[in-house]
Parts: structure tokens; C-alpha cells; sequence
């Protein structure tokens, strides 16, 4: 059976995310795995030494009161991941999945997902995480390192999921978005919603022929289709037809530039997550 695996945190993103993993799940038919991932320092009680900064009279006793105090922390951090899981699996369950596990690990969270991801055929995470600066637009500080290392779509959920009628496809040709077109022709989770491709650049008889390509084949798969090309910033010209098209999700290609570069002279993705108001569903 397909899984869904959903990324549970404590921020605000954490109930849309779980609307968005239900309504992924109910139109494909499958599983959610609800993941909340802990790291090292937070699941364990701390072992640092302090021993060298105490004096002599004082350490056995301030030793031990630290260590009990950073065993409680331990605990409570595990307490309170399983009530986040358990509220959102109520959440889930109460949407229509009755197939509904929680999984509370500790570690990296990219290679956690590596690890789960054999058996699963999307991501959900928040666009932002417990510690994003919201008044900065910072996006959440795991959500480029899950994308670049996973071989899964990523839904990336807004502030609040809504059930999308008619999707946007940023389309450039490259292989990501052909990735992006082959899975919603063979995927049931797109089924009876429109969709229009926009590429963004000056068009000539080859850019216009990719285009037209790509959408007989969403066409021939019984989608509603049309096609656009505009002049432009891609940046700008996309996030401008997300808000004048009334759409409920944008598709597009992720980071297919190496981390470097995009320090260099920017990422279209980063850039596209942080500025628009609707889920994204990326793919590399």
C-alpha cells in the first residue's frame, strides 16, 4: 500500500500539514506515517562535562542536579513529540484515513527520511518550522535538506489547505518537471483537477513545442489543460499568476542547482516557496 509520510512539528504549519497528508492520502488511497523527528541532543539527557568549571566543594552535588535536570528535559521533549503525533493522528483520522501510524524518531531528519521513504510516494512538510523567523519570510531551516535528499514529491503545506480545483505547473522543459508530468499521469491524486503549464522566457517555435507536447500528454491522461508562455523573471511572472489565477497548488521542478550556486545568485525554489501563499509540490 502507498504511505504517505507526514513531517509533525509543534509550529502553526503543523494542521495544515496534516490536511494536506489526508487529502493526498484519501485521493490516492493510501497510509499516513505521521514523523516526528527529534535530534540527538534533544532525545538523550546531555553528557557534557562541566566538571572543569565547578569547584572542588561543589561538583559531585551541581553534577548530579544537572544531570537529573538534563534527564527530565530529555523526557519532556519525548513527551510532548508523542502528544504532537497523537494530535495530529487524531486530526488525520477525523479527516477520512483510518490506516494511521506515528513514528517518533531521533537523529538527522534527512537521513531518517532516507531511511522511510522506500515505501512512500509523497512528502508533506511545512513551509516553516518551530524556530523560522516569520517576520524574516525565513523558511524552515530542514525544508531545503529533506527536499535535495529524498526521491519523493514534496508537498510543501501553506498556512492553511484548501482542496485544490485547478493547478499551476511551472514548466521548463527540464527533467524535474517531466518527472512532475509523467506522475500525475499515472497518479489518481490529480484526477478531475485542471491544469495550466506557464513557462516563463521568450518564445520561439522550440519552447512553444515543449509546451504544447507537454500538455497533449496531460490531455491525452484526461486533464484539463492550457498552456501559456510569458516574458519575464521567473520569480516574479509565477508568483504574479498564482495570485491573479485563483490556483490551489503550484507544481514545479526543485533546486536544480547545487547548494553553492544558489548562495551565489539565488534559488527560483527558495524564492517560489517563500513568496507564494499556495502548497508547492516539488520534484527532483
Amino acid at each position: 500500500m502507498l504511505k504517505t509520510i507526514a513531517l509533525i512539528d509543534g509550529s502553526v504549519y503543523a494542521h495544515s500539514v496534516c490536511d494536506a497528508a489526508a487529502w493526498v492520502s484519501n485521493r490516492a488511497g493510501a497510509s499516513v506515517e505521521l514523523l516526528h523527528v527529534l535530534g540527538r541532543r534533544e532525545g538523550a539527557a546531555d553528557k557534557a562535562d562541566f566538571s572543569g568549571n565547578i569547584g572542588l566543594g561543589a561538583r559531585t552535588a551541581l553534577l548530579e542536579e544537572l544531570a537529573e535536570l538534563d534527564a527530565q528535559k530529555a523526557k519532556l521533549t519525548q513527551k510532548r513529540g508523542r502528544a504532537l503525533l497523537e494530535d495530529a493522528k487524531d486530526h488525520i483520522v477525523n479527516a477520512g484515513v483510518s490506516d494511521v501510524t506515528t513514528s517518533l524518531r531521533y537523529g538527522d531528519i534527512a537521513e531518517t527520511i532516507q531511511e522511510l521513504e522506500l515505501d512512500a510516494h509523497m512528502i508533506v512538510v511545512g513551509k516553516r518550522g518551530e524556530a523560522a523567523d516569520f517576520a524574516k519570510l525565513h523558511l524552515g531551516s530542514n525544508l531545503e535538506r529533506v527536499v535535495r535528499s529524498t526521491q519523493r514529491p514534496v508537498l510543501v503545506a501553506s498556512r492553511k489547505f484548501e482542496p485544490a480545483s485547478k493547478l499551476l505547473i511551472a514548466f521548463d522543459g527540464g527533467e524535474s518537471v517531466g518527472k512532475a508530468i509523467d506522475h500525475m499521469i499515472r497518479s489518481q491524486i490529480f484526477s478531475g483537477i485542471a491544469c495550466h503549464l506557464l513557462m516563463v522566457g521568450q518564445e520561439t517555435a522550440a519552447s512553444r513545442t515543449q509546451i504544447e507536447d507537454a500538455a497533449s500528454q496531460l490531455r491525452d491522461a484526461g486533464y484539463e489543460t492550457s498552456c501559456d508562455i510569458k516574458p519575464g523573471q521567473s520569480e516574479k511572472v509565477i508568483a504574479a499568476e498564482v495570485e491573479a489565477g485563483g490556483y490551489g497548488l503550484l507544481v514545479m521542478g526543485a533546486y536544480g542547482h547545487s547548494r553553492i550556486r544558489n548562495l551565489i545568485i539565488g534559488s527560483t525554489t527558495t524564492e517560489m516557496i517563500r513568496s507564494c501563499m499556495i502548497p508547492i509540490l516539488l520534484y527532483r
